[in-house]
């Protein structure tokens, strides 16, 4: 550095003011080596010990290039390690610990198990009487329908047992599982039953019914909205239905309607009471007239 500065002052001598400071510099610097020198020279320096300690550097960062990239990683690798080392070498034992925490298990399994089938024994027959009972309010007069509780091999999520209904129409004939009998509209009106029964134990917030009085009489069908609007005492119903006997028992009325507009089929949704609603139970009765508006208006004040 210093020969270019002097190459450089002989090109251009007005540089020296600005490079006069580099002398002092290097004179500085030249007294900081040897004070460093003087420094590491007064060191007492173990050859034993520093080969130690780069042959410690050396090793992590081997590791680090074999388990790495960083410390963290490698140590992440030796506690899994470790932690496989143990249950090798300790297999007998954790099998022993583990054999111990099943049998526990197991006894706490049995006991609620047990006592979860108990209940069902007691409250199954009670169930299916009063489905049955709800089931003759929506015209199975001579219907049959039981609970049966079927063992299982083995415990399952749901206990000891599985249950499925079964349901009998018609009075001689054997009953079968409820899912390969009943027809959709029976499955309906069995389910507002299920649904009626277990109305002060039924925590479902909405109940929805798509046209469950469909293929009833009007008797049937009354009884139906009879059980719905109790149902409506605890929870939200919905009903879709075409029989105004449901429809007048309801405590709002709503009509849905289909236009067309601008080429587009569109449906509309609105709210119908007093004049306006008997007016919609008399186009659902299919007549017209006084004697019509009579009856609509009966079924809402029966």
């Amino acid at each position: 550095m210093q020969r270019f500065v002097r190459d450089l002052e002989k090109l251009d001598p007005s540089i020296k003011e600005r490079t006069a400071s580099l002398e002092t510099a290097c004179l500085e610097l030249q007294d900081l080596e040897g004070n460093l020198t003087d420094y590491a020279d007064e060191l007492d320096i173990n050859p034993a010990e520093a080969a130690t300690l780069e042959e410690r550097v050396n090793l992590l960062e081997s590791l680090k290039r074999k388990y790495g990239p960083s410390l963290s990683d490698v140590i992440s690798r030796r506690d899994a390690a470790a932690a496989r080392l143990d249950n090798i070498e300790n297999r007998s034992e954790k099998i022993e610990a583990l054999e111990r925490e099943l049998a526990a298990n197991r006894e706490k399994l049995d006991t609620s198990g047990k006592s979860l089938t108990t209940l069902r024994r007691k409250a199954a027959p009670k169930l299916a009487k009063e489905i049955s009972s709800q089931l003759k309010d929506l015209g199975f007069k001579q219907s049959s329908f039981e609970t049966p509780l079927k063992n299982l091999a083995e415990p399952g999520p749901q206990g000891f047992e599985s249950i499925e209904f079964q349901f009998g129409p018609n009075p001689g004939e054997p009953l079968l599982p409820l899912r390969q009998i009943a027809s959709s509209g029976e499955i309906s009106r069995i389910m507002l039953a299920v649904k009626s029964a277990l109305a002060d134990q039924d925590a479902t917030p909405l109940m929805v019914f798509d046209e469950i009085d469909a293929n009833v009489g009007g008797e049937v069908a009354r009884a139906v909205g009879r059980k719905m609007a109790t149902l409506g005492a605890r929870h939200q119903v919905v009903a879709i239905t075409h029989f105004p006997q449901v429809a007048a028992i309801a405590t709002h009325h709503f009509v849905v309607e289909k236009e067309v507009s601008a080429g587009r089929t569109r449906s509309r949704l609105f709210p119908v009471a007093g004049e306006t609603r008997i007016q919609e139970l008399v186009r659902m009765l299919g007549g017209g007239g006084e004697q019509a508006r009579a009856m609509a208006a009966s079924l809402l004040n029966p």
